[in-house]
């Protein structure tokens, strides 16, 4: 039997939190002594590791505490699964590393291989295997669907360059997508829902749009150019499902406007220059920046 005062010193984890496990009954004392001093036996000190395991891998307390209480828990299955967790967290930190090393030594590194979607990928492993029937429902097949995983794997470089544009890390883009993947049935569902008023979106969005580009001499700094704006961005906020864009995802559509056949289309629909007004008066909304004279 250890006391807390000897289990601290040997985790590294303060009394306090050994306490705060107790009160949460995420680790229970094996025993109390007759003052009421908490004692720890081998077992415990095996779930309280268990529980570091965890903590390293960002799981919250909640979350490990539901998963130890688990009638199934398998703990040699746990640790095969938390070594290799950290694994992948190690290699994408030996590639941070190398990747700061090289920015410090002055070079130009425009590199996003670093930031990898392992834990991404992992999660649509994972959907893939518990969501079996929504796969093949919406995908076709579980072949397609790990073409679509395959895909990614392959092209990850870009697509973290994107994730990070987006989201501003590839935390928070992992965190999204797993979002929407433990919804993914509800939000298949509002898109069914969205498809059968496709027409009447579309056409509300074309109104919008056209009202913006209307009198193309007007100021978009003015009231009435960025209460349409301001609609437009509303509109589409109501129709995306709930999903998570991003916090970029605006700046990616401002961007978007400058690429030749985004510009071509908007510029036919709504008038020369269209597709440069909307974009600075986009740009204005979310940044106050003035169009260059």
């Amino acid at each position: 039997m250890k006391t807390i005062s000897q289990v601290a010193r040997l985790t590294g984890i303060s009394t306090r939190t050994l306490q705060y496990y107790d009160e949460i009954d995420l680790l229970k004392p094996s025993e109390l002594t007759p003052s009421g001093y908490r004692l720890y036996n081998d077992e415990a000190l095996q779930k309280l590791q268990q529980i570091l395991f965890f903590k390293e891998l960002d799981f919250k307390l909640g979350e490990i505490k539901a998963i130890l209480e688990e009638p199934g828990f398998d703990k040699i299955k746990a640790f095969k699964n938390q070594k290799n967790l950290l694994k992948l967290k190690r290699d994408r930190i030996d590639k941070l590393i190398g990747l700061l090393g090289r920015l410090e030594k002055g070079e130009q590194c425009m590199s996003f291989k670093e930031f990898d979607l392992s834990e991404y990928i992992e999660a649509l492993e994972t959907f893939k295997n518990e969501k079996t029937d929504d796969v093949i429902k919406y995908w076709g097949s579980v072949e397609k669907f790990n073409e679509f995983i395959r895909k990614i794997r392959d092209d990850d470089g870009h697509m973290a360059e994107l994730a990070i544009k987006q989201f501003g890390s590839i935390e928070k883009y992992t965190e999204a997508m797993k979002y929407n993947l433990e919804h993914f049935s509800e939000l298949m569902e509002q898109a069914n829902e969205i498809a059968e008023r496709k027409d009447e979106i579309l056409q509300h969005s074309d109104d919008l749009f056209t009202k913006l580009t209307s009198d193309m001499t007007r100021d978009i700094t003015s009231e009435d150019i960025q209460s349409t704006v301001r609609d437009i961005i509303e509109f589409s906020q109501e129709n995306n499902m709930g999903i998570d864009m991003g916090d970029g995802y605006w700046d990616m559509m401002i961007e978007s406007y400058a690429h030749d056949t985004v510009r071509e289309i908007n510029d036919k629909k709504y008038g020369a220059g269209a597709s440069d007004y909307i974009a600075a008066a986009l740009r204005y909304y979310f940044h106050k920046e003035q169009p260059s004279q």
